[in-house]
C-alpha cells in the first residue's frame, strides 16, 4: 500500500479490511513538534465513533506559548491533570492489542516515545498503527514530484474534500472524529 501506481479501487478495499478488524483511532496535541515535547492531550475513538477516552495530561514541563496558539491547550487547563506515568494504564487497554488508526501516525507515535522518554519509562508495548494520512493521499492520488511520492494532506483539507461536517479544532476529540469520518468515507461507510 501507498505507492504510485495504486488505484482508488484497492484504497478502498483496504480501508473496508481494516474498518471490519474494528479499530480505534487516536489523536494526540503536544507542547511542540520538537524531541523533547510531550502529550499535552489525547483522545480515543472506538471503531463505533464513540469517545472511549478523552484527557488533559499534565506535562513535565510547561506548555510554551507557541503551542497554547495552535491548540488552544494553556498551562491553567492541564494544572490539575494526571501526569503520562499516571494516566497510561487507563489508555493502554484501549491501544495494545487493536489496529490503532492515526492521521500521521509517525508524528503520534514519535509524541508517545518521546513521552515516555521524558519520564524515563521504557515503552514495552508494541502498538499496531496505521496512517490514515497516508491511506487518504493514495485516496486521492496526486503526485508530489520533489518528494517523489504522493502528496500528503493536512487533516482538516481531507475532511473539507470528503465533504465531512467534524471541525478540526487542534483538540484531540474532535480531531479524531474527524480521522475516523475520513476513514469511514474512503470506504463508502457512513461515519
Amino acid at each position: 500500500m501507498f505507492r504510485a501506481n495504486i488505484t482508488k479501487e484497492q484504497v478502498v478495499d483496504y480501508a473496508r479490511k481494516k474498518i471490519a478488524e474494528d479499530p480505534v483511532y487516536l489523536d494526540t496535541e503536544t507542547t511542540g513538534l520538537d524531541k523533547t515535547d510531550e502529550i499535552i492531550e489525547i483522545a480515543i475513538v472506538n471503531h463505533l465513533g464513540e469517545i472511549v477516552f478523552s484527557s488533559f495530561i499534565r506535562p513535565s514541563k510547561p506548555i510554551p506559548p507557541a503551542a497554547t496558539r495552535i491548540n488552544h491547550i494553556s498551562n491553567e487547563m492541564v494544572k490539575d491533570s494526571l501526569t503520562w506515568p499516571e494516566i497510561w494504564p487507563a489508555i493502554r487497554p484501549f491501544l495494545v492489542g487493536h489496529p490503532i488508526g492515526m492521521y500521521n501516525a509517525e508524528f503520534d507515535l514519535r509524541m508517545i516515545q518521546q513521552t515516555f522518554n521524558n519520564y524515563r519509562i521504557p515503552l514495552k508495548d508494541k502498538l499496531n498503527a496505521f496512517d490514515i494520512m497516508k491511506i487518504y493521499s493514495d485516496f486521492r492520488g496526486v503526485w508530489d514530484p520533489n518528494r517523489r511520492a504522493m502528496r500528503r494532506f493536512r487533516l482538516e483539507e481531507a475532511g473539507r474534500e470528503m465533504g465531512i461536517t467534524i471541525p478540526n479544532s487542534h483538540r484531540a476529540a474532535d480531531d479524531t472524529m474527524l480521522t475516523r469520518a475520513v476513514f469511514h468515507t474512503i470506504a463508502g461507510f457512513p461515519y
